[in-house]
């Protein structure tokens, strides 16, 4: 399915708070993720309940081994008296470690499943996000889209952490408790129980749900004080540009002072949670202590019986006393997972057909028929435009800036699809790019940006990353062929060579030439030069242009350019305006018609000549003069 989403209609962060999605539906989105690892579950289920039988059997024991020691047991045996009781303390430390084992083997059964699922998902997003469309990634803010997807990842491993860690073992231990009490004592232990229990609940969760909207205020905020953060370090030369730090930092504390208000009023309610669940704790286990200690001056309850009931509050309402922050973390995680789970859950909108084959090409005939296009529904780009650039040939596109000419290569890539009216369409060797696998268009076609921006890795990565597994023969050849070898090899570190985030270790020439080498190793059959040499000299834009038109030949190629000497030789140029070729044909044929291509190449070569600095050698990032 394609679904076109007008700007105005697209969340400016990353999956945004779903307040009206309900807590089932993110369990039930994340089911499947776990039912692959259903039978470690069920091992790790088995564990627990073995664990909390192995805890509920040390108050029992505590209870015989009192009530062997206790006045009324004074007529056995001292034999009898030695023996007895160490058995039980040798049967109470089994328990105790049975205890341990079966939670540590509950952890370790189902930590593959845990930290496999984190990794599912986290690995699923990460894919998803590269296959939305352009507009989504033009708009999405990165400090908070990442900041959530990191939540996210986390908030699994906690959601599964407490339920099947703590809050599922303290309702297993809570029901076996309640069988206890009232099977050996009376049913006021379990009313008790249950009444407190009820209250703790009801209160937490109303205060919870109330506290709520400032731990979501708290995230949002921290998102926004993280994405200020992030923009200002990758935009760090702007910054110094216009000696705007102080006012950077003024912003970022901002997002933190707000942040710093937001956690007060979290801790505050916080505060206010927890005082009200111990004081439901101490009134019930007062209750209860008194019903026992009553039980036992009146006889029909042994010493023993009153330590039992003792051992088994306190072993119940420690649990339970962080249930509340539990219950908290709890609907945290799942509001945490809900945001990964909108972006995973975000339609893309540029998709594959069902069915769709690979592309074959055969020779690389490209035709735009008929073609109009709008980011916004309200400012069309392009109106009715059609063209061809034949098999082997070059075709150049001219014209102002916003004529629309950059916005030809996205199409042609399919970062957007062209407006459904019915009959518009772009096509290679006649099959329509919309009904061909995205991935075989792509590896189709190699283009050079107008704005080149490159990994934070080395020099030889970044020109290898146009084909996978090139061998590093291959690489030189292309850097050569992109007039760039000599300059890598004159650095210490030769093609081993970092430059730094987005390449701001290189010039702007030199960024533009590991993209000419990077589309030179890819070797596709079609081949796009955006603005390819708009960063070069004119010294090295003549010899790049030799070696662009060496890489053609034989090659479909779209040439989109503001300079016009280097498309005189395009075997057609189109004259752009306003989304519409309004002049088209060869360099000598236009300058012939004396139209707007003449003028504009009249304009151009008027200021080249009052500008001779133009053929100077230009520099790199550091001043140093470039190969």
């Amino acid at each position: 399915m394609r679904r076109a989403h007008a700007p105005h209609s697209e969340p400016t962060t990353a999956g945004r708070p779903s307040s009206e999605r309900s807590d089932w539906i993110t369990l039930k989105r994340l089911l499947p993720y776990l039912w692959e690892y259903r039978w470690r579950v069920g091992f790790a289920l088995a564990f627990m309940v073995a664990a909390k039988v192995a805890n509920l059997g040390v108050p029992l024991l505590l209870k015989t081994l009192v009530d062997d020691l206790s006045p009324a047991g004074a007529g056995i045996t001292a034999q009898a008296l030695l023996v007895v009781p160490a058995g039980l303390l040798v049967a109470y430390a089994a328990l105790r470690l049975s205890t341990s084992v079966f939670t540590e083997l509950r952890e370790l059964v189902f930590a593959k499943a845990t930290f496999g699922a984190s990794r599912q998902i986290a690995l699923e997003t990460f894919r998803h996000l590269h296959q939305l469309s352009l507009r989504f990634h033009l708009e999405r803010q990165t400090g908070g889209m990442t900041r959530d997807i990191e939540r996210g990842t986390r908030a699994l491993q906690s959601l599964v952490s407490y339920s099947l860690y703590t809050i599922l073992p303290t309702l297993v231990e809570l029901t076996l408790a309640l069988a206890l009490l009232g099977g050996k004592f009376d049913m006021g232990f379990v009313w008790i129980t249950l009444v407190a229990l009820a209250a703790y609940i009801v209160f937490t969760i109303s205060i919870t749900e109330w506290r709520t909207q400032f731990r979501r205020r708290m995230n949002e905020l921290d998102s926004k004080a993280h994405t200020r953060a992030i923009d200002a370090l990758l935009n760090y030369e702007t910054v110094k540009y216009f000696n705007n730090e102080a006012f950077e930092a003024r912003r970022y504390d901002e997002g933190l002072d707000a942040y710093r208000k937001a956690q007060i009023q979290s801790q505050t309610s916080l505060s206010l949670l927890n005082t009200g669940q111990q004081l439901i704790i101490a009134t019930s286990l007062l209750a209860m202590l008194w019903r026992a200690t009553a039980g036992v001056v009146d006889g029909h309850m042994t010493l023993g019986d009153l330590v039992m009931v003792n051992a088994l509050l306190i072993q119940l309402y420690i649990p339970m006393n962080f249930l509340g922050v539990l219950y908290r973390e709890v609907k945290q995680s799942l509001a945490d997972l809900d945001k990964m789970f909108v972006l995973l859950e975000r339609e893309r909108e540029v998709a594959d057909v069902p069915g769709a084959g690979a592309l074959a090409v055969n020779g690389g005939t490209v035709r735009f028929e008929h073609v109009a296009f709008a980011y916004d529904p309200a400012r069309p780009i392009l109106h009715d435009l059609s063209f061809e650039i034949p098999a082997g040939q070059t075709v150049a596109v001219v014209g102002a800036s916003g004529a629309g000419k950059s916005t030809l290569a996205r199409l042609l890539y399919r970062f957007y699809d062209v407006s459904s009216d019915g009959r518009g369409r772009i096509s290679i060797d006649g099959q329509d790019i919309r009904q061909v696998t995205q991935d075989s268009l792509r590896q189709a076609i190699g283009i050079v940006p107008q704005d080149t921006v490159l990994f934070n890795d080395t020099v030889a990565y970044n020109i290898g990353y146009g084909r996978a597994g090139a061998t590093q023969a291959e690489i030189e050849d292309a850097a050569r062929a992109a007039h760039i070898h000599d300059f890598i090899k004159a650095q210490p570190k030769g093609y081993e060579t970092m430059v730094g985030e987005r390449g701001l270790k290189l010039s702007g020439g030199e960024k533009q030439r590991v993209a000419i080498a990077r589309t030179l190793l890819k070797n596709p059959p079609i081949l796009v030069f955006d603005e390819a040499t708009s960063a070069l000299d004119s010294a090295n834009e003549r010899a790049i242009q030799a070696e662009l038109k060496s890489a053609s030949k034989g090659k479909t190629t779209l040439v989109i350019a503001h300079r016009l000497s280097t498309v005189v030789d395009a075997h057609e140029i189109l004259v752009m305006d306003a989304g519409q070729v309004v002049e088209r044909g060869s360099h000598q044929a236009l300058l012939a018609q004396a139209g707007r291509y003449a003028r504009m190449w009249q304009l151009q070569n008027s200021a080249s000549a009052a500008a001779p600095a133009d053929a100077a050698p230009q520099k790199d990032a550091h001043g140093h003069q470039m190969a």
